[in-house]
């Protein structure tokens, strides 16, 4: 079953980090990947640019309207994914206490709806 793992911090709180703790977590988040490559169950990973770079696109009235910035205000932000092939949930929330932002923001675990698209 391929899960995503949705990465939610404060933006904010990350800009105020030195620039070598920003590496020591980094660092983190590098040995996550490679252990999961290295088993050969990660299949997608990035980090997401700030959600200053983001735009949100709604139809409203009939008309399309982009807004900058992110779909909703929050407290964290959405700030990076993995997708990860797992046998079941057990082993994804145990993947998923590995990620760094489980000390200061949130790990989403959400299973991936497959269809059969053939």
């Amino acid at each position: 079953m391929q899960y995503m793992f949705l990465i939610y911090g404060d933006e904010t709180a990350e800009a105020r980090q030195t620039a070598e703790t920003r590496q020591a977590v980094l660092n983190e988040y590098f040995a996550f990947a490679r252990e999961a490559r290295q088993r050969g169950i990660m299949l997608a990973g990035d980090e997401l640019q700030p959600t200053a770079q983001a735009r949100t696109v709604r139809r409203r009235g009939g008309k399309i309207v982009v807004t900058t910035g992110p779909f909703a205000e929050t407290k964290e932000q959405l700030g990076g994914y993995f997708v990860i092939e797992c046998k079941d949930l057990d082993e994804a929330l145990a993947l998923a206490r590995k990620i760094p932002a489980v000390r200061t923001g949130a790990v989403e675990v959400r299973p991936i709806a497959q269809y059969d698209l053939r």
